[in-house]
């Protein structure tokens, strides 16, 4: 199942967007506080609890400057996914950003959790419209 968040508009350039994002360090702030626990990071790769789902980990398994960073579940995540995110330069201070996640679940397990995947890479789009990444 593939699930993509709206294109969001940060006004600041691509490669501040991409340092900051490739550093998991910085990536707790765009999670909602309410939904993770125990929040372990070596910047470039991260784990957490998520209630009550139990324990997760993500890492960065593929990068490309200021334009692509794909990320994939460690080990102990129960369910295979991906998520890329997406960085287009428009101008030097206007860029353009997406999520998209693909993630492999049973039919019954795909439409209880299409729409609140893509309210969530919704919530982080909206996050990150608001991070200010030169004082990061």
């Amino acid at each position: 199942m593939r699930i993509e968040s709206r294109i969001g508009s940060l006004k600041h350039k691509d490669e501040d967007i991409y340092t900051f994002l490739t550093d998991f360090n910085n990536l707790k702030n765009l999670i909602p506080a309410d939904k993770i626990q125990n929040w372990v990071s070596d910047g470039d790769s991260c784990r957490f609890t998520v209630a009550p789902l139990g324990e997760a980990g993500v890492k960065i398994l593929e990068k490309e400057p200021c334009k692509l960073i794909k990320l994939t579940g460690i080990d102990s995540v129960k369910y295979n996914f991906f998520l890329w995110i997406q960085i287009k330069r428009i101008e030097e201070t206007d860029s353009r950003i997406k999520l998209t996640m693909e993630v492999d679940l049973n039919p019954m397990m795909q439409a209880m959790v299409k729409k609140p995947l893509r309210e969530f890479l919704n919530k982080v789009v909206d996050k990150l419209e608001n991070v200010n990444f030169t004082q990061v």
